[in-house]
């Protein structure tokens, strides 16, 4: 049943999964309805406890129709008594919405599995039409600790990023804070990079304790570690000898390579597609050394590390 309510007769829903309102984006749907009308009803319920009319789903609307001072909304009036179920009609609504915070996201879908028998993650997925990968991501946001989750809200911290920190346990994530607070990220990139090569030390870590090297193992690390070296050293002289190249006039060089110039172009672009790997890999070894002397097994937070592993997964990183 469709019809016009007097605006003092409506009011929200105070467990709704929307907290955050964009005043732009209120303020531009208001000069819309302004304009063109209300296109779409709201839809509210019978409220026997407070009186009036609760709002099942067009909150944006209503607060809209505020902003113009209008006296009347036109509702349709439903008899949804399931609170549940409304919910879930209000989570459809705003869940493709811009401006609904990925925190309100995955409060939502976490209401919907405590609250709703037999409710799996999956199910939450197929209701909302999001991959069970996407609101296992959201629901990882979850496990960060309250001043990181501030941060997120804020925008300072990417959702990618905030992923990566969640499957930390709390004193991990601490450290991850403070670096954060110093200013030594430059980036959400950078903050992927580390927290993802922390994750992987908290879950060594153990066995880096625990385990003495024998000496085999001792061998084969310093063989390891010269290798290494001697490698990025020789590097350096590669890196004078593309300096010349660099030096040389392209005229001369046409003159010196002849009809090689195409095939040592391809040998250059093969260089430079190994230098970018390389430095991707030595990026993570950064990252992963100052892990090393931050990462933490905190026994009381174990919890998180356990439950993130059903819910995060490896990062796309790149070399930026």
């Amino acid at each position: 049943m469709q019809r016009a309510l007097k605006m003092s007769q409506v009011h929200r829903n105070p467990r709704q999964p929307r907290e955050y309102f964009s005043e732009d984006a209120l303020i531009e749907l208001a000069n819309s309805i302004n304009t063109y009308g209300l296109m779409q009803a709201i839809e509210v319920r019978p409220d026997n406890e407070r009186g009036g009319y609760e709002i099942v789903a067009g909150e944006r609307r209503w607060r809209a129709h505020q902003i113009l001072g209008r006296t009347k909304i036109r509702a349709t009036i439903i008899s949804e008594k399931n609170e549940l179920q409304r919910f879930k009609r209000s989570m459809s609504e705003n869940v493709t919405r811009e401006d609904m915070t990925p925190f309100e996201e995955a409060h939502g879908y976490q209401r919907i599995l405590d609250e709703e028998e037999g409710a799996t993650i999956e199910s939450v997925a197929a209701d909302f039409s999001k991959t069970t990968a996407y609101v296992k991501l959201r629901l990882a946001l979850l496990d960060l600790r309250i001043e990181i989750q501030e941060l997120v809200q804020a925008g300072k911290i990417g959702t990618q990023a905030a992923v990566q920190i969640a499957a930390l346990n709390l004193a991990n994530q601490g450290s991850v804070l403070s670096k954060f607070v110093r200013g030594e990220f430059n980036g959400d990139n950078e903050i992927v990079h580390f927290a993802y090569a922390m994750k992987q030390q908290q879950d060594q870590a153990v066995l880096l304790v625990v385990e003495e090297m024998t000496e085999e193992q001792r061998t084969e690390r310093a063989a390891a570690q010269k290798k290494a070296r001697s490698t990025l050293d020789r590097i350096e002289q590669v890196r004078e000898l593309l300096d010349e190249i660099a030096r040389t006039k392209p005229m001369k060089l046409a003159d010196s390579l002849e009809t090689q110039v195409g095939a040592r172009l391809e040998q250059l672009d093969r260089v430079a597609e190994s230098l970018t790997k390389a430095r991707f890999q030595l990026k993570q070894a950064k990252a992963h050394a100052e892990a090393r002397e931050l990462v933490t097994v905190n026994p009381e937070a174990e919890s998180v590390g356990s439950v993130e592993n059903d819910r995060t997964e490896e990062p796309a990183l790149t070399a930026a």
